[in-house]
C-alpha cells in the first residue's frame, strides 16, 4: 500500500516521467504555461522547505483558498512533504465563513489565488496566519509562490507520510448548517484512487479537465487523486468566459461533471437547436451519427472515453440524453465522509441507480431505510468533535450517510433522497422530494427544482427557467405554452405519484439561484432552508390564484431583487 500513496506516485513520476507535462495552466490571450512532472515537483519541494523551516508542529493545518489551478495541486503536494495537513477552502465562500474555516482548522498559513469576493482574500491577514499568494490571487500577501520557490533550495530526499495520517480536513458545503471538518487518512486517499482505478480499466495516463472545486470530494479524490496516481496531465479552466476554449484545449480521456453543469451544457445545445428539430434529426439513419458526433466536438467531450456525474442526483432524462449522443457517462455516489463508494461500470449503467459498491465497500440498509457504508475510505472523524464522531457511526463501524436508499439483488443503489430532507404534509404522510425533483428537472427548460410541501395540505413545487426560456415567455403566446407544457409534465408525474404525494401546483421563480444569493451551495446543491425562507411567506397567495402553474412575477415585469444574509458567489467555470 505504501507504494500507492500519492506522495511515492508524485516521487516516482518525477524519477520516471520527468519530462513528461503534468500541468497545463492558461493565462489570458489564449497563452498557457506548462510543468512537467520534474518541475512541478521540483516547486513543491521548495515550496516545502520553506514551510519546514517555519518550525511549525506536524500536522500543522495549512489552508488552500484558490479556484483550481496549477499552484493549488503544487501547495497540496508541498504541504504534504513539510509533514502538515492541508485544508482546501472553496474560493466562492464570503469572508465570513472563510474566517469561520481558517479559525476553527487553527491554520497556520493559507495559499490564496483567484477568489470570487476581492475582500475574502484578506480574510488570510488575520494576525498570526502566514498569507502566500499565487500568482493567480488579486491581493498581495504577505508573501508570493514565486519569491518563495525562487528563495528556497529543494526539499532534499523523498520524505513521505504513513497511510493512516491525517492528509486533509475537508470542510462540508454547508446545505444543513454549519460546516463540519471531516478528516481524511492518506491511506483513504490512495484507496479510493486504486480501486477507481482498478474498477474503470485506467492503465494509462489521461487527459483531464480540473474545473470543479478541488475543495470538494468528487474532484479530490475523482480527479487530483487518480490524476497523480496514474501520472495523468491535468489541465484547469481560467474562466467562465474562456471555458469552451479551455476544454477543446485539453480534449479530456476523462470527464467528471455534476447534473447542474451537464444540464447547462445540455441547454446550451438546445438554445442553438430545439429539442424537437434534434429528436427528428436523431431518427434519421443517414444523418444520425454525424450530428450526435458534432455536438460532442462543439461541447469539447469528443474524446471522452469515461465520464461521470456525482454531488446530486443525476436526472435520468439527461443522462440517457448524454448516452445516445455516444458519451459514456455513469452517475456514482458518495459524501465528503465517505468518498466515492458507487459506480457502475460503463456496460452495467442502469438509468436511475447510481452502481454497486466498490470492492472494499461494505453497504447495508437499516431499518430505517437508511444507508450504512464502512470501507477503508470513511472519514477518520470530525475535526475537534468527537461527540458528533460517535454519533455518526453505528457500534459496528458503519457510518450513518443520512440517506433513504433502495440496493437490488445485484447490488445496485437506487438514491430515494436525504432523511432530514423529507417532509410531512398536514395530512401526516412524508414525502421523499428528490425523486420528484428529478422528474421535474427532465423538462428540457428547468434549470432548478426545489419541492416543498411541509405542514401544507399538499407538495407543490418551485422552479427556475433557464434564462433565455425565461426571456421568451415575455410573449404571451410563448408563456401560455410554457404553462401549458409544465402542466403537463406535473399531470404526467402525477399519474405516478401516490395521492399525498401528488403535486397541487408548479410556481416558475423569478431566478436565478446562485451560490452568490445564497440559494446553491459551492457544489451547486440546492439550499432548502434559503429557498423555504424565501418563498414559504408566499404560499397563500400562489394557491389562492388556484392554477396549476403560477409566477412569481410576471416575465415582462423585472424581477424583484433577493440578497441573502449569508451567501457565496459564482459557480465553476461551465
Amino acid at each position: 500500500m505504501q507504494d500507492d500513496l500519492l506522495l511515492q506516485r508524485a516521487y516516482r513520476w518525477e524519477r520516471e516521467r520527468g519530462d513528461r507535462t503534468f500541468l497545463t495552466q492558461p493565462f489570458g490571450g489564449g497563452q498557457v504555461r506548462r510543468w512537467n512532472w520534474a518541475q512541478a515537483i521540483g516547486e513543491s519541494r521548495r515550496m516545502a522547505a520553506y514551510l519546514k523551516a517555519q518550525d511549525w508542529e506536524p500536522g500543522s493545518r495549512i489552508g488552500i483558498l484558490s479556484k483550481n489551478c496549477a499552484w493549488w495541486i503544487m501547495a497540496d503536494l508541498a504541504v504534504w512533504m513539510a509533514g502538515h495537513v492541508s485544508v482546501p477552502i472553496y474560493p466562492s465562500l464570503r469572508a465570513q465563513s472563510v474566517r469561520q474555516i481558517l479559525e476553527h482548522s487553527g491554520a497556520r498559513a493559507c495559499f490564496v489565488g483567484a477568489v470570487d469576493e476581492k475582500e475574502t482574500a484578506g480574510v488570510c491577514g488575520s494576525p498570526g496566519l502566514t498569507w502566500i499568494a499565487f500568482p493567480t490571487a488579486s491581493e498581495n500577501g504577505d508573501t508570493s509562490w514565486e519569491s518563495l520557490v525562487e528563495a528556497n533550495a529543494p526539499l532534499a530526499g523523498s520524505p513521505v507520510r504513513g497511510e493512516d495520517d491525517i492528509a486533509t480536513i475537508i470542510y462540508t458545503s454547508g446545505t444543513t448548517g454549519t460546516p463540519k471538518g471531516v478528516m481524511h487518512r492518506f491511506g483513504a486517499l490512495a484507496y479510493d484512487a486504486k480501486i477507481l482505478m482498478d474498477m474503470l480499466s485506467l492503465v494509462k495516463p489521461q487527459r483531464v479537465l480540473s474545473y470543479l472545486p478541488l475543495a470538494h470530494i468528487v474532484e479530490r479524490a475523482g480527479v487530483e487523486a487518480t490524476s497523480i496516481r496514474l501520472g495523468s496531465h491535468l489541465f484547469f479552466a481560467e474562466s467562465i468566459e474562456t471555458f469552451v476554449e479551455d476544454l477543446h484545449r485539453a480534449r479530456p480521456t476523462l470527464f467528471v461533471s455534476v447534473p447542474r453543469l451537464l444540464l447547462k451544457f445540455q441547454q446550451g445545445v438546445f438554445a442553438k437547436v430545439p429539442k424537437e428539430k434534434l429528436d427528428k434529426l436523431f431518427r434519421i439513419p443517414a444523418v444520425n451519427l454525424f450530428v450526435k458526433r458534432r455536438i460532442l466536438k462543439q461541447l469539447g467531450l469528443n474524446s471522452v472515453n469515461l465520464a461521470a456525474s456525482g454531488a446530486a442526483p443525476l436526472p435520468t432524462d439527461i443522462l440517457l440524453w448524454y448516452r445516445n449522443l455516444g458519451l459514456q457517462l455513469a452517475e456514482g455516489y458518495g459524501m465528503t465522509e465517505t468518498m466515492i463508494t458507487h459506480l457502475p461500470r460503463p456496460e452495467n449503467v442502469r438509468p436511475g441507480y447510481v452502481g454497486p459498491a466498490l470492492p472494499g465497500v461494505e453497504a447495508k440498509v437499516s431499518d430505517q431505510g437508511e444507508l450504512l457504508v464502512r470501507s477503508p475510505m470513511n472519514l477518520v472523524g470530525y475535526y475537534k468533535d468527537p461527540q458528533l464522531t460517535k454519533a455518526a457511526f453505528t457500534e459496528d463501524g458503519f457510518f450513518r450517510t443520512g440517506d433513504v436508499v433502495v440496493v437490488e439483488s445485484d447490488g445496485q443503489l437506487k438514491i430515494i433522497g436525504r432523511i432530514k430532507e423529507q417532509f410531512k404534509t398536514s395530512k401526516g404522510k412524508y414525502v421523499a422530494p428528490a425523486p420528484i425533483e428529478g422528474r421535474l428537472m427532465e423538462h428540457p427548460t428547468v434549470e432548478a427544482c426545489c419541492l416543498m410541501g411541509a405542514g401544507q395540505p399538499s407538495p407543490f413545487a418551485i422552479v427556475v427557467l433557464s434564462a433565455g426560456e425565461r426571456d421568451r415567455c415575455i410573449d404571451p403566446e410563448v408563456r401560455k405554452a410554457m404553462d401549458d407544457s409544465l402542466r403537463q409534465r406535473m399531470e404526467a408525474i402525477n399519474d405516478e405519484l401516490d395521492p399525498f404525494e401528488r403535486l397541487s401546483m408548479i410556481v416558475i421563480a423569478d431566478g436565478p439561484w446562485t451560490i452568490g444569493n445564497g440559494l446553491l451551495t459551492p457544489t451547486l446543491k440546492i439550499k432548502r432552508g434559503a429557498l423555504e425562507d424565501r418563498y414559504l411567506r408566499m404560499v397563500e397567495e400562489w394557491r389562492a390564484q388556484n392554477l396549476p402553474v403560477v409566477w412569481e412575477s410576471p416575465p415582462a415585469l423585472p424581477t424583484r431583487p433577493y440578497v441573502a444574509t449569508a451567501a457565496t458567489e459564482a459557480p465553476p467555470p461551465a
